[in-house]
C-alpha cells in the first residue's frame, strides 16, 4: 500500500468513526470529523502532513503508486 492510500484509508476511517460515536455516544465527536477535514485541506496548500510522519516513523514506505497504475480503478 502506498502512503497516499494509508493516509486516505486513515482519514476516511477517522470521518466514519467520528460519525459513528457522534451517533451513539455523543455530538461532540463531529469536532474529529472537523479536524481531519481541516487537516486534509491545510496539507494541500502546506504540503505538511502530520499523518504522513506518523505513517512513515511506523515503517510504512513512502512513495506514490507506479505510474501505470494512476489514474485506474
Amino acid at each position: 500500500m502506498s502512503l497516499e492510500s494509508a493516509i486516505r484509508l486513515l482519514a476516511g476511517t477517522l470521518v466514519l468513526a467520528s460519525l459513528v460515536l457522534a451517533r451513539l455516544v455523543s455530538p461532540g465527536w463531529l469536532l474529529l470529523a472537523a479536524f481531519v477535514g481541516l487537516n486534509l485541506a491545510q496539507s494541500a496548500f502546506t504540503g505538511f502532513c502530520p499523518a504522513e510522519i506518523i505513517l512513515r516513523r511506523l515503517g510504512l514506505a513512502g512513495g506514490r503508486r507506479p505510474p501505470s497504475a494512476e489514474g485506474r480503478p
